[in-house]
């Protein structure tokens, strides 16, 4: 009697499939596209991208520039961990900066004085002026309603602007790259994955953040029920009071709309603990410009904005 021969399937993670993913889109659009961007501002989506990249393209370099849209207003942890991780990469960086347009008239100033709305002319131009084809962003669909009906793939016409009706299936994980002259495609790899994968998958991986994602204290002012940080944006305003509390970032953008919560999370493990009972999204919570409309974010897509 022969006796049965058992096999042992590897078991793989749902962090392991989503890096799996990633990694092929990365490759996918190496293959297919000639001139690659990756979106990256220093926020640690676009960290966890850079460095799925990486390991893409490991032990080559990461054979795609990386572009930041800089408002002028940003958190100077982030632009100090931008510039410190091109440098250490040996990374292509193009900084397209919103200050440069408000200084030739080709933007104004919001009275509100957040300048994320501002970014999509900066991006557009700055993807024509290159020929950028396809361009890499860390959004995920979890985060927002209009980021939730986005495709892997999703093609831009040539004015940037986004149509959901021109949405392609992505059936077995089959993308398609194909676009006109003058039009792109943007791409998302971490589409499916939530925050808390992203956090997850920084402590596994040991990946270095700002210190801002964690608890710090920081001089903060009331706004619209968010705890805002004092700037050359021009927060506070008269009867904002400055407070001294211990907050932390789960989202960063333009200083004048990415709020801070109240958190005492100093390490990795706290902050993954705080996130698994969260019932908000980050943006939900802590952004100012989405909170702009009922279809805020949808109305910057469609124009242009990622």
């Amino acid at each position: 009697m022969t006796a049965a021969i058992r096999t042992t399937v590897p078991r793989v993670s749902h962090l392991d499939a989503l890096e799996s993913e990633a990694v092929h889109i990365f490759r996918e659009v190496a293959g297919e596209f000639e001139k690659p961007v990756i979106l990256f501002s220093g926020g640690k989506d676009s960290i966890v991208m850079l460095h799925l990249a990486l390991k893409a393209f490991a032990p080559a370099p990461v054979p795609f520039a990386l572009l930041h849209v800089d408002t002028g207003h940003n958190f100077p942890e982030v632009i100090d961990y931008r510039d410190r991780t091109v440098e250490k990469h040996s990374l292509r960086l193009h900084v397209a900066s919103v200050q440069e347009y408000i200084d030739a008239g080709k933007l104004r100033e919001r009275p509100d004085g957040t300048r994320n709305p501002l970014q999509t002319v900066p991006l557009t131009e700055a993807v024509q002026k290159h020929g950028f084809d396809a361009v890499f962003g860390g959004g995920r669909r979890d985060e927002e309603k209009a980021r939730s009906k986005e495709r892997v793939f999703s093609l831009r016409d040539e004015f940037s602007q986004w149509d959901p009706r021109r949405q392609r299936p992505e059936l077995w994980q089959l993308y398609n790259g194909r676009h006109a002259p003058g039009e792109h495609v943007r791409v998302f790899p971490l589409s499916n994955w939530t925050e808390l994968d992203v956090w997850q998958y920084v402590a596994r991986e040991g990946i270095e953040l700002p210190e801002i994602y964690f608890a710090h204290k920081r001089e903060v002012f009331q706004r619209n029920g968010m705890w805002l940080a004092a700037g050359a944006w021009g927060g506070p305003k008269e009867g904002e009071t400055l407070v001294t509390r211990l907050v932390r970032y789960r989202t960063v953008g333009d200083m004048s709309c990415t709020g801070a919560i109240d958190s005492e999370a100093v390490t990795l493990d706290a902050v993954i603990a705080e996130i698994a009972v969260s019932r908000l999204t980050e943006r939900g919570s802590t952004r100012a410009d989405d909170k702009l409309s009922e279809a805020a974010m949808e109305d910057r897509k469609r124009e242009g904005y990622f």
